[in-house]
């Protein structure tokens, strides 16, 4: 059965999982950390795009990752793909697939849910038991949109920016934001969406996003995390 074509929309952000092959590491020493961080900063002024949060694991990443055009998604994640095959096949001395098929993404709505998949990213660290907190982890955006700590891989998403009048008052609504309680299903929704290639966000996203590609979209993630959760001034 031929596959679905998969949803990329411009302007819009995406959820981006890429897992090494059979679940292998591809990352080994911190160098390798390094390299790919170099390699999304290559990706990031050749393509346009925009890089709103990310974690390294050992054996994948997350990228919440942001198109100009149509195309952009594709030709970012081919020029991070092949740069850092090349280098770890040259310094490894190694050949043959590096990454698990193709990577999966789920288109995600400019609004609260920025920070949904933001805190899914940053807190995988901590779920996979690596730390207990996500400020103890070296490779992700969580110290540079908690803690204020320059990162030049990292954009301002449009929710952040309305967190607070000043960059201390967002940094901390963003630390309670972190700490405050995971809606149940919250993680799993993301998880589904991206897996399957859908969206993430409300009723109506999905509906916008449904005109634009002209079918009918299922699985993706609905609901509105809630107000509770946490303060957007």
């Amino acid at each position: 059965m031929a596959r679905s074509p998969r949803i990329t929309i411009p302007t819009f952000p995406h959820h981006i999982i890429q897992r090494g092959n059979n679940r292998q590491p591809i990352f080994f020493l911190e160098d390798d950390y390094r390299c790919f961080l170099e390699c999304l900063r290559q990706a990031k002024l050749k393509c346009g795009c925009r890089i709103y949060a990310y974690v390294l694991m050992t054996n994948h990443f997350h990228l919440l990752l942001e198109p100009t055009e149509v195309g952009d998604l594709g030709r970012f994640m081919q020029s991070v793909g092949r740069r850092y095959v090349r280098y770890v096949n040259e310094t490894y001395r190694r050949s043959g697939t590096l990454w698990e098929g193709r990577f999966k993404r789920a288109a995600v709505s400019r609004d609260e849910y920025l920070m949904v998949c933001g805190r899914y990213i940053e807190l995988n660290p901590v779920r996979a038991d690596l730390v207990n907190h996500p400020r103890e982890y070296r490779w992700s955006s969580y110290k540079c949109r908690a803690l204020g700590i320059f990162d030049p891989l990292v954009d301002e998403d449009p929710w952040y920016g309305g967190l607070g009048t000043s960059a201390e008052g967002r940094q901390k609504a963003y630390r309670e934001w972190i700490e405050s309680k995971i809606k149940e299903g919250e993680w799993e929704q993301i998880r589904q969406a991206t897996q399957r290639g859908r969206l993430i966000g409300k009723e109506a996203f999905q509906k916008e996003i449904e005109a634009q590609v002209g079918r009918r979209l299922t699985g993706e993630s609905r609901g509105r995390p809630r107000k509770a959760d946490f303060k957007h001034q």
